[in-house]
């Protein structure tokens, strides 16, 4: 139902208006670049160029970075030297910049006010006196492989009257994936605040100990009980340990043993431009300039950013270089539909007792990740009603309903029209989490549960033009072929549980409990020996992080991180939900903790492997024939997987690289100019994008120097003019930390949406 007029929130007022005290013509002038053509700023297109002096001569591989705060909102712009040390500061907008350069083994220089078109200047650098002073600027994933894992003999563990390690750690592997996927997966690991517990100290002098101060910080904030329930199952007399060694050893001056080497080759030809957005405490989960599958679309027009703690659309113009939030409205009244974000803990060591992003004051939709689709639409995964679902959601005369009834979805879908300045609330019987356009005639739009196993999506053509969601809206559990007969057939089914269990289901995919306290649907564990039944078919249960269509058939591929991670293609054939057929295919070893995943043109389906550092193709047309029985444990076709591990620093005493990667992305379209369907991995703890040539199996590292903390978790990609060069096309991503805090600059630090750009040289304009 659409809902209108729109409720609009300034970065700079901390206060939230009535939705519908603010007219429509405010914010039209927002979105003046989409509302009105013809009357934005004409186009930076002022420089600043020199050369970087170091003390033995020219610096080549360093950043000059130019910041103002002369625009609505801070503006950045970063280029790397070229050989001979000079460089070329593009596209400005008329301000004055403090201009600056950092670089690996150089002290950064002090920021000298310049204007663009100022006669070529000289910018002069010293050398850094220690490795302590050098190490500094280096990306958290350095810091953080000085950090040494419980040795594999100390797995599995034998809990707190054993070896102290939980007993849930069955491998040294676990244990990392517990670090990277439990802790890496709000914020980095080896920034500065984190590779520290001076605060801790600052804030409880009643501590004396770095084990004591981990236990506390372990405890703080909103996110305190995950962060102490991570600690409990890693065993805490063991983990305190593996903290405490690493931050002591720190603090007496220990650096990381090796250096970053600085951009070198296509590396130097990179361009940033960044730009503040949200306010000190938002969590801005990530962003989208245009269709996926139309990259022409929405050129040069507003970036969408979805913010979750504050329940809002975050819209930056990149045109005006001005920025604001509208907050998304919900079905149900906002104090019917709860937060996720539970209280604090302990109190922050930053907002005390604050509840941030608490229902009230912030607004209850959570947006988690927005889409545009070909009419330049903007949709996105957010609550809109309480948990509880509507009746037709299990209602047998629903045909989803009648093979997969649900009870209850977290969040649920919105999309914003520009044009209309209207946000329209779509309900959905699944809960939605990450969601990716088809590219067929109707332009289904796909979602994941995230904490269940079913696939839903909604025809947005039907939608369209019936208005109805119970029409536009549909959804597959997981069923796999496993008595070989080529098809699915109706329940009863053996139902293989997320723990491994198998019962054998009837009809109820909730786990209700019914009379006798089984769950309902459920009757006798069927088969010999308590086994499933060859004669059925296997629903399984895999909850999957993300989903992405295939372009070249009907299939939809979902990630499971389950140990040690799995992809699940569901094919909804021509009459779902009884066409719907589920395949799983296992990670191999040495991979594990696939987050991410997207798909070439060719259907070759790209994960990044989070915990260990890889990013792993996987072709189905790989596959030798397989007749008869699908198998439900992920065995089948390991001649499909390829990986690329990528070739940042260790964790100490491992070989698992210190990144963390949250997403991928695959740019089927040449946007960057490194060729189509080019992978490119979020490097979240390395302050990067990591661009991979799978023929050369070669990187290349798109840094981001400044602020340091770029910790993405999406990537998008627009060509706003296909014969305009460089400077047509970029990449765009933003600082996704849960805590904006924890970036350079500490509390009061706003976060960033990032825009990449590769011109052919380092001097080219």
């Amino acid at each position: 139902m659409p809902v209108s007029p729109v409720k609009q929130r300034s970065i700079h007022v901390k206060t939230r208006r009535s939705l519908f005290g603010i007219a429509v013509a405010l914010f039209a002038a927002v979105l003046i670049s989409v509302a009105v053509q013809g009357q934005a700023p004409p186009a930076a297109t002022g420089v600043i160029s020199g050369v970087v002096q170091g003390a033995t001569g020219p610096e080549a591989g360093v950043w000059v970075i130019a910041e103002t705060k002369d625009l609505p909102t801070n503006f950045i712009k970063i280029v790397v030297t070229n050989d001979q040390g000079r460089f070329l500061l593009p596209e400005l907008p008329n301000a004055t910049y403090n201009v600056w350069v950092r670089g690996y083994g150089l002290l950064d220089s002090k920021p000298q006010p310049l204007k663009p078109g100022a006669a070529s200047v000289t910018l002069r650098v010293n050398p850094a006196k220690t490795p302590q002073e050098a190490a500094q600027v280096y990306p958290g994933n350095y810091w953080l492989s000085m950090l040494e894992p419980p040795a594999t003999s100390m797995f599995p563990g034998t809990g707190p009257q054993g070896n102290g390690v939980g007993v849930a750690m069955q491998s040294q592997s676990h244990w990392i994936n517990s670090i990277k996927s439990d802790c890496n997966f709000c914020h980095q690991l080896g920034n500065k605040l984190t590779r520290s517990v001076d605060h801790v100290f600052k804030a409880k002098p009643e501590l004396k100990t770095h084990a004591e101060a981990w236990e506390w910080r372990l405890g703080t904030g909103v996110r305190g009980n995950s962060m102490y329930g991570v600690l409990t199952n890693q065993g805490p007399s063991s983990a305190l340990k593996v903290y405490s060694d690493w931050t002591e050893r720190i603090a007496k001056g220990e650096v990381p043993a090796t250096t970053p080497p600085r951009p070198s080759g296509l590396e130097r030809n990179l361009v940033l431009t960044l730009w503040d957005v949200g306010d000190d405490h938002s969590f801005m989960h990530d962003l989208s300039s245009t269709d996926k599958n139309r990259p022409s679309v929405n050129p040069n027009g507003p970036i969408y950013a979805v913010s979750a703690g504050h329940g809002s659309l975050v819209v930056l113009d990149p045109k005006t270089n001005s920025t604001d939030e509208i907050e998304i409205p919900t079905r149900a009244p906002r104090a019917d539909v709860p937060s996720r974000f539970p209280r604090p803990n302990r109190p922050s060591l930053w907002w005390g007792d604050t509840h941030l992003w608490a229902n009230p004051p912030y607004n209850p939709a959570d947006p988690h990740n927005p889409m545009l689709d070909s009419k330049g639409r903007v949709w996105m995964t957010s609550k809109i009603r309480p948990n509880a679902d509507a009746s037709w959601c299990y209602d047998p005369a629903n045909k989803f309903a009648a093979w997969f009834p649900l009870r209850n979805s977290g969040r649920q879908a919105s999309y914003f029209d520009p044009k209309t300045k209207q946000f329209v609330l779509i309900d959905t019987c699944y809960a939605t989490h990450h969601l990716q356009f088809d590219n067929d005639a109707n332009e289904t739009v796909y979602f994941n549960e995230l904490s269940g196993p079913i696939v839903g999506w909604i025809d947005t053509k039907v939608y369209d033009e019936t208005k109805d969601e119970q029409k536009a809206v549909g959804w597959c559990g997981q069923v796999v072929d496993t008595n070989g007969d080529g098809r699915i057939t109706a329940p009863p089914w053996n139902r293989i549980t997320a723990r491994g269990e198998s019962i054998l289901y009837s009809g109820d995919t909730t786990g209700a409990p019914a009379p006798g306290g089984r769950p309902a649907g459920a009757g006798p564990v069927a088969g010999a020996g308590g086994g499933p039944d060859g004669k059925l078919d296997t629903m399984v249960s895999f909850s999957l992080y993300g989903v992405v269509p295939s372009p070249v058939d009907n299939s939809v591929w979902g990630v499971a991180e389950r140990f040690p991670g799995y992809l699940v293609r569901v094919d909804r054939g021509n009459n779902p939900p009884q066409s719907c057929m589920t395949e799983i295919y296992k990670v191999p070893e040495p991979g594990y903790d696939p987050r991410g995943v997207d798909i070439d043109t060719n259907g070759v389906v790209w994960t990044a492997l989070a915990a260990s550092s890889h990013l792993a193709s996987f072709d189905r047309r790989k596959c030798k024939p397989i007749t008869g029985p699908r198998k439900v444990d992920g065995s089948e076709c390991p001649e499909g997987w390829t990986l690329y591990q990528t070739t940042g620093p260790k964790l100490k005493g491992t070989n698992v690289p210190a990144d963390f990667h949250y997403y991928n992305w695959v740019d089927q379209h040449n946007v960057l100019g490194l060729g189509a369907n080019k992978p490119i991995a979020n490097g979240s703890n390395s302050d990067s994008l990591l661009v991979l040539d799978p023929q050369t199996r070669q990187w290349t590292t798109l840094r981001v120097p400044y602020p340091l903390g770029f910790y993405s978790r999406g990537l998008d990609g627009r060509i706003d003019n296909a014969n305009g060069g460089w400077k047509g096309r970029a990449l765009y991503a933003n600082y996704g930390t849960h805590f904006v805090w924890h970036i350079e600059g500490g509390k009061g630090t706003k976060g960033k949406v990032v825009k990449f750009q590769l011109r052919p040289d380092p001097l080219a304009n």
